[in-house]
């Protein structure tokens, strides 16, 4: 089996690489690094796989990436499952973001202390249509001081940098716009710390004519240093390292999909999202009603985040993953299927 091409650099020169290619063979079962960030992942082609068969149900790079065993198909449908579309409104739509600490086990062994909206990572999914009023209440039961700020546009008197101590509330009142996807987060310095902890989410804002009746999910892109090194060893869609690949999504044959897609790493200038065998439409942000671009990859740094809309014309099992493949081969590797 071929090595990669940073381990033959590291091989000492053309000369002593060819020697060592000549008569060596890769070791399956390589003892395991004290630290995540050291390990060593299988040669396994699991992003060429074509069919179902071959694919079946394992874990496509490391078993240290997968999720825990005690985790159930459906569990977690609420943390990718966006509430339904409503109407504009004259009352006052009420949500609660308060943040609790607690243990989350984002990997099979391992785990992180969170600091958690609604006690979830990523937090509670908002929805709201342009011009609805918002009343957004943090109550803070956790140990060091949090806020939410809210990506999008509202007075500047809600944008959620105040810092909300242990024991406190705050409430922000605002008008939901512009139509577009708009992530919220912590935003207390140090914030890379705050955002590490899992304090995110995502809202989506619709247009008053309402987009297209779709098959939606929301697609949070989110990274863990578990050994505290400030390093992220795990990354994972929607908080847990290998959910999607255990438990794809499934859609049916020819119906319209929409992926919300959010960036929240910290950790990594640029991230993306790739999906295999088809192409989408490209939403950069939500905001327009027309895509900027038809592809199959999008680049978002921190925070950045787009719609994408497509069909999948047969059944298969049809993968997505960031093209960094540091993420895709420590838990961020996922499968839409097709039935």
């Amino acid at each position: 089996m071929a090595l990669r091409r940073r381990e033959l650099f590291g091989l000492g020169g053309i000369a002593g690489a060819l020697g060592v290619l000549g008569g060596l063979a890769w070791p399956l079962n390589k003892p395991k690094s004290s630290k995540l960030a050291d390990a060593t992942l299988p040669m396994r082609d699991a992003d060429c796989i074509g069919d179902a068969s071959a694919a079946g149900t394992g874990v496509g790079y490391s078993a240290q990436f997968a999720p825990p065993g005690y985790v159930a198909a459906g569990s977690r449908d609420d943390l990718h499952t966006p509430p339904p579309w409503g109407p504009k409104t004259d009352e006052v739509r009420q949500f609660d973001l308060s943040v609790i600490e607690t243990t989350l086990e984002v990997a099979d062994g391992h785990s992180i202390t969170a600091w958690a909206y609604g006690g979830t990572v990523p937090g509670p999914i908002l929805r709201a249509t342009v011009g609805d009023r918002l009343k957004v209440t943090l109550a803070n039961h956790s140990n060091g001081a949090h806020s939410v700020h809210f990506h999008g546009a509202h007075d500047v008197s809600q944008d959620g940098i105040g810092r909300v101590a242990k024991g406190e509330n705050r409430t922000y009142e605002f008008e939901a716009g512009p139509a577009g996807l708009h992530p919220y987060h912590c935003h207390v310095p140090p914030y890379a710390r705050h955002v590490g902890k899992g304090m995110y989410g995502a809202m989506i804002v619709d247009p008053l004519q309402p987009r297209s009746p779709a098959h939606e999910f929301v697609l949070t892109l989110c990274s863990f240093d578990v050994d505290g090194d400030g390093k992220s060893e795990i990354y994972a869609w929607n908080g847990m390292a290998g959910y999607y690949e255990r438990f794809p999504l499934k859609v049916p044959v020819g119906d319209l999909v929409r992926l919300y897609v959010i960036n929240m790493v910290e950790s990594d200038p640029i991230a993306s999202f790739h999906l295999h065998a088809q192409t989408f439409d490209l939403y950069r942000s939500g905001t327009s009603a027309s895509p900027q671009e038809h592809t199959d990859i999008v680049s978002l740094g921190p925070a950045e985040r787009a719609i994408v809309e497509f069909r999948l014309p047969r059944r298969g099992r049809y993968m997505f993953h960031p093209h960094q493949s540091r993420m895709a081969e420590r838990g961020a590797m996922g499968w839409i299927v097709a039935i």
